[in-house]
């Protein structure tokens, strides 16, 4: 899976690219969708509020870490193939824009 240009893409082949867009997705469903906490952003603000305020402001810090959206997206292509893609923000985004 790649998004460039506010294109979604699934690499099928080294070379070869299929576009998630309105001209090869008959439809999509959105199965589930999470979000879950950055443990990069979180440490790094656990040390920083732990710089800052002692062990009260690293529990702080460690607890306010950014939320990740995760979807399970279900597609069905135009030529009848389906797929199970599990996907960030940045790729439900351009899905939902492409194929609408």
């Amino acid at each position: 899976m790649s998004c460039s240009l506010g294109i979604a893409s699934i690499s099928t082949s080294f070379t070869k690219f299929i576009n998630l867009d309105n001209s090869t997705v008959e439809s999509y469903e959105l199965v589930t969708d999470e979000h879950r906490k950055s443990a990069k952003s979180g440490i790094g603000r656990g040390i920083v509020g732990g710089a800052l305020l002692g062990p009260v402001g690293m529990l702080g810090g460690a607890l306010s870490a950014k939320s990740k959206g995760i979807y399970t997206v279900a597609i069905q292509f135009k030529d009848g193939k389906k797929s199970l893609l599990e996907v960030n923000d940045k790729i439900y985004k351009a899905i939902i824009k492409k194929c609408f």
